[in-house]
């Protein structure tokens, strides 16, 4: 089965598909200063769910871009069903080939999608030219929580990096940690168990499917992956990032 059919399984119960709640959300767009004049583009937009919490708690406009078809599709049907199509836009295409128009934004936002660019540093670089003078960037990344991570599970994660490594990238790209956000274990927990279950109903939904095998593996590795490994290992935040033009 392709990843992103298995991702559309795991996250089809799920509205947010990072460990984030609501409320930090909410927090992180008062701490963005967002009103009624703020422009904001989501690479990565996922279900759409930011955008929307965004535009009925600051009624903000902007774009949304996603690659996968099931994830536009639900967004469209998020932003429609609570009336703001005519001020959020979703675009379903790769979001380092979207044409976005230089400095047209107030916030540029990557929730737990730097794979887009290779990583935190250059999607600092990429997304700094979306925003306007005075603009934010808002960028969900993982990390390591410790650098006594067993090899065996840093050799599978090679794109993971310390806290301090993060600090140190958007220092090197001219920005400052302006706020973060960081996820508890509340957070993680519910993010994860949100896909298992989506995998158990399916699994229970599908029992003559001719892959339906390899979604139970999936299931059971990402359990053990997590239980054994990420639970201990993985911090993930949202940081604002600010120019250093001061």
């Amino acid at each position: 089965m392709k990843f992103f059919d298995l991702v559309n399984i795991s996250e089809r119960y799920l509205d947010l598909i990072n460990p984030i709640s609501p409320e930090k959300i909410i927090t992180l767009g008062k701490m963005l200063r967002l009103n009624s004049n703020s422009r904001v583009i989501d690479f990565g937009c996922g279900f759409g769910e930011m955008l929307a919490l965004w535009a009925e708690l600051f009624d903000i406009s902007g774009v949304g871009i996603d690659v996968r078809e099931y994830a536009c599709q639900r967004a469209h049907q998020r932003i429609a069903s609570a009336g703001f199509a005519d001020r959020i836009e979703i675009s379903c295409t790769e979001g380092a080939s979207y044409p976005f128009a230089r400095k047209a934004f107030d916030v540029a936002l990557c929730s737990g999608a730097t794979f887009i660019w290779d990583g935190f540093a250059a999607s600092i670089r990429t997304m700094r030219e979306a925003i306007k003078d005075g603009g934010r960037l808002a960028i969900g990344e993982v990390f390591w929580l410790t650098d006594q991570v067993p090899s065996e599970f840093r050799l599978q994660q090679k794109d993971v990096n310390m806290e301090i490594d993060l600090l140190a990238m958007a220092h090197q790209e001219g920005f400052d940690f302006e706020y973060m956000l960081r996820a508890s274990r509340e957070d993680w927990d519910r993010y994860e168990a949100g896909n298992w279950y989506g995998l158990v109903r399916w699994i229970e939904e599908n029992p003559d499917h001719p892959e339906r095998e390899e979604v139970i593996d999936h299931l059971h590795q990402s359990q053990h992956e997590y239980l054994r490994y990420g639970r201990q290992y993985f911090g993930w935040a949202i940081y604002i990032l600010s120019p250093m033009d001061y």
